[in-house]
């Protein structure tokens, strides 16, 4: 059985949404990030250096980071989720996959970053707002007419994409961005995601 190494409130919820739609049977081990500094618990530097959760337990080793959880999950029990490597759309799945945790998340890690700051990020904001922009108007352009990422059903990378997407709706951006809020709408109602955040703890 997988085991789900998963953090509050955190990316980590995309992973349960997989193994859900995968119907693959999985067991969570939940951790609590701190009430004051929002970090998450000495508990998961015992099992890696970087203490950072996804982290999931499958056959007989660790595996960090989502989109490589997410790959190794596809890989052995949903290759569905992924084109076919000799295709145009898998070059488009690997770009999108490494947008997700790459360069999407730096704009979106800065604004939570320095919303802490109060005035003193007063400088940086136009910038990290622009970014903001200028990454989600990218995601709502490579949304495909099916309103899905790569493939024209239920890919791995929408469900990378789930983060961010969900992100620029927390951000009041639902209306800029009506492609992302229609996704996260599909995302939301999906009896396997609505499953994944209940076995996650409902956050």
């Amino acid at each position: 059985m997988i085991k789900v190494h998963h953090l509050n409130r955190s990316r980590s919820l995309r992973i349960l949404w997989l193994l859900e739609e995968l119907g693959l049977e999985y067991q969570v081990i939940r951790y609590e990030r701190d009430a004051k500094t929002n970090l998450a618990p000495p508990e998961l530097l015992a099992l890696h250096p970087l203490g950072k959760s996804p982290m999931i337990e499958m056959d007989g080793r660790l595996i960090c980071e989502s989109a490589a959880i997410v790959e190794a999950i596809c890989a052995k029990h949903g290759p569905d989720l992924i084109p076919a490597q000799d295709t145009d759309a898998y070059t488009t799945h690997m770009e999108l996959m490494h947008f997700a945790e790459g360069s999407v998340m730096i704009p979106v890690l800065l604004n939570l970053y320095t919303g802490r700051l109060g005035d003193a990020a007063a400088p940086l904001q136009p910038r990290i707002q622009s970014e903001l922009t200028s990454h989600f108007a990218y995601m709502e352009q490579m949304l495909r007419p099916s309103g899905h990422y790569v493939l024209d059903d239920l890919s791995a990378a929408d469900i990378m994409l789930s983060f961010p997407a969900t992100v620029a709706l927390r951000m009041d951006r639902a209306a800029d961005f009506p492609k992302l809020a229609a996704f996260v709408d599909w995302m939301k109602n999906r009896p396997a995601f609505q499953a994944a955040l209940t076995k996650g703890g409902g956050d």
